[in-house]
């Protein structure tokens, strides 16, 4: 496995961090709560999350939706308030990288990056991690694990800040101090 960051010259240097765990640890519920946190302290936030499936943003029967399942390759919709871009993929293509999607983002207009999935990339990263659902630790594995979220004890395998999964304030201040240690 590479150690090397991800790198993108349309993200520039609005850095990444990135949530890894298996699926159903809570990847995307820790988010939900941690964005809001993190808008109110004026943190300007993109997100870039991996689906491992097919997946619809727009509704059937609603007009992106239909202009889509036409045969548009790529989709456009916009208002004053949103813009959202649907893009087809051949099936037989490969995953998309982090690298792939990065230059979708306008890192100029963000603090942050938040990155769900893509256990794999080389990034900083935050583990979450339940004992109860049996999954082993991912840190041992990935040099890029910056800390481990659980919400039971553990004794992570190297020295690592271990957080308490379930209180995002303090997974807010970690978040915080590795901001402002950036420099």
């Amino acid at each position: 496995m590479t150690t090397a960051a991800v790198t993108d010259t349309t993200a520039g240097q609005t850095p990444l961090l990135g949530f890894c765990a298996f699926s159903g640890t809570g990847k995307t519920t820790l988010l939900t709560k941690l964005i809001p946190l993190m808008r109110e302290r004026g943190l300007r936030l993109g997100v870039i999350k991996h689906a491992h499936h097919s997946f619809d943003v727009d509704q059937p029967g609603k007009d992106s939706y239909r202009l889509r399942h036409a045969g548009a390759e790529q989709m456009l919709i916009a208002s004053r308030r949103r813009l959202a871009l649907m893009r087809e993929l051949d099936d037989l293509r490969r995953e998309p990288t982090l690298s792939d999607l990065l230059p979708y983002l306008d890192g100029a207009g963000l603090d942050l990056i938040l990155v769900e999935g893509f256990k794999r990339a080389p990034l900083p990263k935050i583990e979450l991690h339940r004992p109860s659902l049996g999954h082993p630790l991912m840190h041992p594995q990935d040099p890029n694990v910056i800390a481990v979220a659980s919400d039971a004890p553990l004794t992570p395998t190297r020295p690592l800040p271990l957080l308490d999964l379930n209180r995002p304030e303090a997974i807010l201040a970690f978040i915080q101090g590795w901001l402002r240690d950036r420099g």
